[in-house]
């Protein structure tokens, strides 16, 4: 079946069904599970030897819908209302460990310009 009909057929009912689940406060426990695949953690590890292995979960398409949706609408309203701190970086669009980063790079050049003291913690 083509994937746009698929599309028209069945999003109608996720949608109903994430409506409901915020309505009601409930997150379905079938999207609580997860796959959960043990993986080798370095090439020349002991594989028979059980911590060799790190374990690697997946949880199923719907469930990381509902979580992008969920996290898309929170976000916008954070927004929206100002809730969150001009200086937050992370799980932000647009921002990143780099923007955090020149932001405390250049609060440190504008101190020394300024003849404040400053300080820094050298990187090895």
């Amino acid at each position: 079946m083509p994937t746009n009909i698929l599309k028209h057929l069945v999003a109608p009912f996720i949608v109903e069904l994430f409506n409901h689940s915020l309505d009601t406060c409930h997150f379905p426990n079938v999207f609580r599970y997860a796959f959960i695949t043990p993986v080798v953690i370095k090439a020349n590890l002991d594989v028979t030897d059980a911590s060799s292995y790190r374990s690697l979960s997946n949880l199923s398409v719907l469930s990381k819908v509902f979580e992008r949706f969920v996290v898309r609408q929170l976000m916008n309203y954070l927004t929206s209302e100002n809730l969150l701190p001009t200086l937050q970086s992370g799980f932000r669009t647009g921002h990143s460990t780099e923007t955090a980063v020149l932001r405390v790079l250049s609060d440190i050049i504008q101190a020394v310009d300024r003849g404040s003291s400053s300080s820094y913690i050298r990187l090895m």
